[in-house]
């Protein structure tokens, strides 16, 4: 993957297709955080980018099982990274107000929305999936009220 690392760095896009599954996410965390900390982000964008991997695929392990290709895309534009990750379900997540603190579930995608600079989950063009999607500032400095 190194290949595709430095590709990411010298045009601005990383791409790549993978098969989400709990074995892989932590190897998707370290590749993404080495992309953008190859592209001079702040470490605490790096966190942010490798804890908002983890939470998209992880979110594809448990809801898309049955469909589990997806497409990983980060990319950078001036100072602002946008991750996205593109599954095969038509199904939005619903983030609401809060989380529900005791419940199993639904606090990662929220957390991911308060801490990003933007937020948001829409449906492909033709319908055949989603993307969920954050954007960040490289150097940490811009937060979305």
């Amino acid at each position: 993957m190194t290949g595709s690392v430095q590709a990411a760095y010298d045009w601005g896009v990383f791409g790549q297709s993978l098969t989400a599954n709990p074995r892989g996410i932590e190897g998707w965390r370290t590749l993404a955080g080495d992309v953008v900390r190859r592209w001079g982000a702040a470490p605490e964008v790096v966190e942010l980018v490798r804890l908002g991997v983890s939470e998209l695929i992880s979110n594809v392990v448990r809801h898309v099982a049955d469909r589990p290709r997806c497409y990983l895309r980060i990319v950078l534009i001036g100072s602002e990274v946008t991750v996205q990750l593109f599954d095969r379900s038509v199904r939005i997540p619903v983030i609401g107000a809060a989380p529900d603190w005791d419940a199993e579930d639904g606090r990662g995608l929220w957390m991911l929305r308060e801490m990003a600079a933007r937020f948001g989950c829409e449906r492909t063009r033709h319908q055949h999936g989603k993307i969920v999607w954050f954007t960040c500032d490289l150097s940490g400095s811009h937060r979305a009220p």
